[in-house]
């Protein structure tokens, strides 16, 4: 682990001990096998179809196949919502025992009133309507549906081609709710009236929107190419605070004053913006010009992108020596026994999830290009650009390095450190000396190299 130098400037000081990392580690992530950069490229994605396929492969292990079952897609739903049986639930179905692979998801979708016949029929290829019945109640839409008087539903099924007539006036209350809140999209209006076999591409783009209408799709402020990002971008600095975790905050404290780390920072899961990993990096900063410059950087290279802001609390050892900094509402002061403060910064990581893999993959060239600091004097920067500028991956990519980052956990706030690989091991044994009961979350990712560098001390710049 680096040492902090005391020639630093504590500007370039609390940049490079600007540490953060997404939500999760990948090791914790529901879903299962990672996603390669070459898959990810090879998809290509763009349409909403293919972005909901990617996301459920790499948050939940979930692939639709090009002929689904009912039982499928059942299994498919409850995987998605994280929705189990509770203990010693009676089976409600006539037509399904416990060695039925649907038999689980089916009694846990069964207690949550998302299926409510007596027979599953799981074997059957599934259709339409039988899709469009699970997906507005697992999207809870059910109590909105039976509100809907007769005029609405016959003007809603009337985009489908349906008859209100040809349904018990539930049912058709269902797929009116379903098609007024774009569950059903205007492509697939015009098959249902046949009722056919649900394709890969009707259920991949059904089981995304009902994760969205949940709350449990992607969650982020808009997109690089949004006429109105930079107001939300700086109305979301703007409204964020510095972060106060005591409980998590006693434990790294004590780690910087023992010397066990240089840096930490605090962060709230809330925030968490939920993207494809494989498509998604993310870049720390403190200035919010800087992310709004960036920001229109990207728009002027073409690189699309989605937006969220991550606010975030980075905190390292101020030196006595150095003179007593003031507060402000960006930055507060604990001194700590040796006379030395431990100094907390209101900071930001800005995640972005790009259209394609390429797109991620070029980002680096234009950072270090246009947002990397290699002299004093430099011209042709974007405002505050750093030394050593701090973005990275979860899932392996080209030109960046490994390091570790060691994570602890306290409700939705969590605090970190990133580490070499080689310091992690020790680093988590300190974090449970300081604290027996402690879970230490560690796992590695891909930064850029200016960075690594810093965490190595081999260069300053």
């Amino acid at each position: 682990m680096s040492t902090i130098k005391a020639s630093l400037s504590k500007s370039i000081l609390a940049a490079s001990l600007s540490l953060a990392v997404l939500f999760a580690a990948p090791g914790q992530q529901a879903h299962g096998e990672a996603v390669s950069q070459a898959q990810v490229s090879q998809l290509s994605v763009h349409s909403p179809q293919e972005n909901y396929a990617l996301f459920l492969k790499e948050k939940f292990q979930i692939e639709i196949g090009d002929s689904i079952t009912k039982g499928d897609f059942i299994q498919a739903v409850a995987q998605a919502l994280n929705i189990r049986p509770s203990e010693n639930a009676p089976l409600p179905f006539t037509d399904l025992d416990a060695a039925n692979p649907a038999y689980a998801a089916s009694v846990a979708l069964h207690e949550q009133g998302i299926l409510t016949a007596s027979e599953v029929h799981a074997d059957r290829r599934l259709d339409v309507l039988q899709a469009a019945f699970i997906a507005v109640k697992a999207a809870g839409l059910k109590e909105l549906a039976y509100t809907y008087p007769n005029d609405k539903v016959e003007a809603a099924l009337s985009k489908l081609g349906l008859n209100p007539a040809a349904f018990d006036f539930s049912a058709a209350q269902e797929i009116a709710a379903a098609v007024d809140n774009g569950l059903i999209a205007p492509a697939y209006y015009g098959i249902f009236s046949g009722n056919p076999p649900a394709t890969k591409a009707f259920t991949e783009e059904l089981l995304g929107k009902v994760l969205a209408l949940k709350g449990q799709y992607k969650h982020y402020l808009g997109e690089v190419n949004d006429p109105d990002i930079y107001g939300k971008l700086a109305q979301a600095y703007r409204t964020s605070d510095i972060i106060e975790a005591p409980a998590l905050q006693q434990i790294v404290n004590n780690a910087l004053e023992n010397g066990l780390v240089t840096g930490y920072n605090l962060k709230d899961s809330r925030f968490d913006p939920n993207f494809i990993d494989s498509l998604s990096l993310t870049y720390g900063h403190s200035n919010i010009e800087h992310a709004l410059q960036l920001v229109g950087l990207l728009r002027s290279e073409g690189l699309n992108a989605k937006v969220q802001l991550e606010p975030k609390t980075s905190a390292f050892i101020h030196l006595a020596e150095w003179g007593k900094p003031e507060e402000s509402e960006t930055n507060k002061l604990t001194q700590i026994a040796n006379g030395n403060y431990i100094f907390s910064a209101k900071e930001y990581d800005l995640s972005l999830e790009f259209e394609n893999a390429g797109d991620k993959e070029r980002f680096q060239s234009v950072i270090l290009q246009y947002a990397k600091k290699n002299s004093e004097d430099q011209t042709g920067l974007i405002v505050h650009s750093w030394w050593q500028p701090l973005y990275y991956s979860l899932t392996e990519i080209d030109d960046y390095e490994i390091i570790a980052n060691n994570k602890i956990v306290d409700g939705h706030y969590y605090a970190q450190s990133f580490t070499l690989q080689e310091d992690s091991e020790s680093i988590a044994e300190g974090f449970r000396n300081l604290s027996p009961d402690i879970e230490v979350i560690n796992y590695t990712f891909w930064v850029d190299k200016p960075f690594y560098h810093y965490l190595t001390g081999e260069d300053f710049k």
